[in-house]
């Protein structure tokens, strides 16, 4: 199993030593082409200060690479969250159905932090890449401007990992369910594998800052070089920790 997550524990500073890693960091390396100095990843072993560099990374992190895939929230919130995340990830599944409405009613709406997810499909299988395929179907909805609708409705759905509920036809009905304008259009979409290289861009580059389980939140404050990390379907309790930690420069 690729993914883990890391269970709550009674005391919130015990989890939060296990779970929150602070990084400091020129820039992680992207691509293979910018050097890096990270604590998180077990990849990157050199340093850069170069302010171009970490203005990079944070523009790759925090930009969608689609523009109907927007994160959630103003934009000018000082807090932005960015989930890597696999479909048949059951720990992702559990993140969206039991933190994920918590996090936006009492950071997004009120402009605090700005929600954003990047794929990492570490569940695919060579035989049938599953796990691109619902990424891909999700850049098809947002054509539609429907991605973060057929984003939660794929993970009210989930049945684990390559159990064989992931599917061209699944993820079809999961766009007519979510009342998608044009499910022909949405189909044509899926079928082509039109989004599959964006898809692959996303994963190549999570792996690429040493990410290595799903599902992983990178938390950063603007203006700052520190980065959070919280890995697992962790309660909002972590959230609340780690976002106020940012907030009062304490972290």
């Amino acid at each position: 199993m690729k993914h883990r997550n890391r269970k709550p524990r009674g005391n919130k500073t015990n989890v939060r030593k296990v779970v929150i890693m602070a990084v400091l960091f020129g820039a992680l390396l992207i691509g293979g082409s910018i050097t890096a100095f990270s604590n998180f990843g077990g990849n990157n072993n050199s340093s850069s200060s170069n302010p171009e560099d970490i203005q990079q990374l944070i523009s790759n992190l925090t930009n969608p690479i689609v523009p109907g895939a927007a994160a959630i929230g103003n934009g000018d919130a000082p807090i932005d969250i960015i989930e890597f995340g696999d479909y048949q990830c059951p720990f992702c599944a559990r993140f969206n159905q039991e933190t994920k409405a918590d996090l936006i009613s009492k950071y997004v709406d009120p402009g605090i932090v700005r929600f954003g997810f990047k794929d990492f499909v570490i569940n695919d299988l060579p035989a049938d890449k599953l796990s691109t395929l619902g990424a891909e179907a999700s850049y098809c909805a947002a054509e539609q401007d429907k991605y973060w609708e057929y984003h939660d409705e794929v993970y009210r759905n989930s049945r684990g990992e390559n159990t064989g509920w992931v599917t061209q036809e699944s993820l079809i009905d999961f766009a007519r369910n979510i009342n998608i304008p044009n499910v022909s259009e949405f189909a044509d979409c899926l079928q082509s594998h039109k989004y599959n290289s964006i898809v692959v861009e996303n994963d190549i580059f999570a792996k690429n800052l040493g990410l290595t389980s799903t599902p992983t939140f990178l938390i950063m404050k603007e203006n700052s070089t520190r980065i959070a990390a919280i890995e697992g379907a962790q309660p909002i309790e972590v959230f609340d920790d780690v976002i106020g930690q940012l907030l009062n420069n304490t972290l």
